[in-house]
């Protein structure tokens, strides 16, 4: 009795010795930034600007943790509703940066922005007689927002017409959570699902139900490039499909309470329609989870790419003076028993963070006994390879040609075919590299830069005078041709600025369908689900991934 109240005395002086210890540095630590503060503000040669200050230093500390552990200001408040709601007061369109302006990119159907007037490539000159040339994007996208019913005016300069001025009344701008929901090819139906809002589930529920009333026998709920958002949408979406009552998906944290079991909570929608979801390196969080969970329980054929590998749980506190502090809380698990999280914050090198080792990976099994592994995201039961983006296609976007392109295409063309249906044709496309040849560009090939660096080698080693002429003449041969290039690489330019065409006519549902018409991964959840033979062989056990 004696040793166990020693033992236990120890314990316990022990934990007290740390929590002491750790309340010291914190103590310590306050003092020292009250310090740095008061002698700031008593001697720096100009005078500080206290608030932004303090906004950077917050924002270094929680750095240091995460990416997902953030301060929002009550000057960004707005971000936060957004994320949460996915709405926000505004005009309603997106906008970028290019040169000296910032630019509308895409206006929202049928909000301010587009009932104004306001065109994919205006630029903004102004906002309520406020210049914005040399403004940052964030600059322009506050200056746009605003409460709903509240009077903006915007100059703009139009390509190939001019300047213009737009009054325009701001609204209640609420991003689309399923950007389009229809019908494929034999009674297949098609979700896509752009964020985990507040109403996500609701609005995932309207369009299943509706495709079910036009003769829906299998869905694809497209879950690619979607980044996440609220977990209990994630569990009410899986309870579509899932029986009442079953674990979606579970918690663990430093902090007992934060230990928790989330499970379906309503009679589910279907239970036997065959389901694909899809997903890629864009899919991350609450979208692991609805994968996830599907694939666990065998529910669901998952195609596409491994997605990110996000298995952080937050949640967002109330500070004072307005502002709130989103912070990590809990890792979570599917019900297999895997957390899918890929990169360990916890232990960084050098300052680095690296991917959890392949020695501590785990293997788990789904319902029917399939292998599945933790760490490294949701890995898909059917991998479609994606086609690597060339380096012209990608100087073709970051210089904006194609962008200015299609600009040019909408001012010269009233009208084009349904956005499932048009094509570029081979005149137009090679009007478009008679366009971008004209444009001031350059890139490199790995090729050639793989070669420079052989060359270097070589002169280091004493060997490149020998062999001076066959290394300059096979450098050249592996130098770019833009022209070669634009044919070389046809198929993936043309799909891309066919694509940014039909957004100025069609929008972002538009942009969707138009897609289809090359999306591969689409292509391999209809084959599968049009395949009942395949699609239950994949769910069983001894099928290999």
């Amino acid at each position: 009795m004696r040793k166990f109240l020693f033992l236990l005395i120890t314990v316990l002086s022990i934990h007290t010795t740390q929590a002491q210890s750790n309340s010291f540095e914190v103590i310590k630590s306050m003092e020292l930034m009250d310090l740095i503060y008061m002698n700031l503000e008593k001697y720096y040669v100009d005078e500080p600007n206290t608030g932004e200050l303090s906004k950077t230093s917050i924002d270094a500390m929680l750095r240091a943790l995460d990416p997902y552990t953030v301060y929002y200001h009550e000057a960004n408040i707005e971000d936060y509703r957004m994320m949460n709601t996915g709405q926000y007061g505004g005009i309603g369109a997106t906008i970028r940066k290019v040169n000296e302006y910032t630019i509308i990119t895409e206006p929202y159907e049928g909000n301010p922005a587009h009932k104004a007037g306001l065109q994919a490539g205006d630029i903004i000159l102004s906002i309520d007689g406020r210049d914005m040339k040399d403004r940052s994007s964030e600059e322009v996208s506050n200056a746009l927002k605003g409460l709903k019913g509240s009077e903006v005016i915007v100059k703009y300069k139009r390509p190939n017409v001019g300047e213009g001025e737009a009054k325009i009344i701001r609204d209640e701008i609420k991003l689309p959570d399923v950007p389009y929901a229809g019908m494929l090819e034999n009674k297949v139906g098609y979700i896509a699902l752009n964020s985990f809002t507040q109403t996500a589930s609701a609005n995932v529920t309207k369009a299943f139900q509706s495709l079910k009333q036009e003769g829906m026998e299998s869905l694809v709920l497209d879950l690619r490039n979607n980044g996440g958002g609220l977990l209990m949408e994630a569990v009410k979406i899986v309870n579509m499909f899932v029986p009442k009552g079953q674990v979606v998906v579970s918690t663990k944290s430093r902090v007992k309470e934060e230990n928790r079991i989330y499970t379906t909570q309503q009679e589910p929608l279907d239970l036997e329609i065959p389901i694909v979801v899809l997903i890629n390196e864009g899919s991350a969080s609450a979208s692991e989870i609805v994968s996830g969970t599907l694939q666990d329980l065998d529910r669901a054929v998952v195609v596409g790419r491994t997605s990110f590998g996000k298995g952080l749980v937050q949640r967002t506190v109330d500070l004072k003076y307005g502002s709130k502090m989103k912070l990590t809380i809990a890792k979570y698990y599917t019900p297999s028993g895997r957390c899918v999280q890929k990169l360990d914050y916890s232990h960084k090198v050098g300052g680095k963070v690296e991917e959890v080792p392949d020695s501590l990976l785990q293997v788990f099994y789904t319902k029917n006994g399939r292998e599945v592994i933790d760490g490294r995201g949701i890995e898909p039961d059917i991998s479609v390879e994606s086609e690597n983006m060339s380096r012209l296609a990608a100087m073709l976007i970051t210089k904006n040609i194609i962008f200015d392109y299609a600009t040019l295409y909408k001012f010269k063309h009233d009208s084009i075919a349904a956005p499932g249906e048009f094509v570029l044709s081979d005149k137009e496309y090679n009007d478009f590299i008679e366009y971008a040849l004209g444009k001031e560009f350059s890139y490199s090939t790995a090729s050639e830069e793989q070669m420079k660096e052989v060359m270097d080698i070589a002169k280091e080693e004493g060997y490149f005078q020998s062999a001076e002429k066959e290394f300059e003449a096979l450098l050249a041969a592996l130098k770019p041709s833009k022209k070669e290039d634009m044919l070389r690489f046809k198929k993936q330019i043309k799909e891309m600025v066919q694509n940014e065409i039909v957004g100025r006519y069609y929008y972002q549902e538009g942009r969707v369908l138009n897609s289809f018409i090359s999306d591969q991964s689409l292509a391999k959840a209809v084959e599968v689900l049009n395949n009942e033979k395949l699609y239950n062989s994949t769910l069983q056990v001894n099928v290999k991934k």
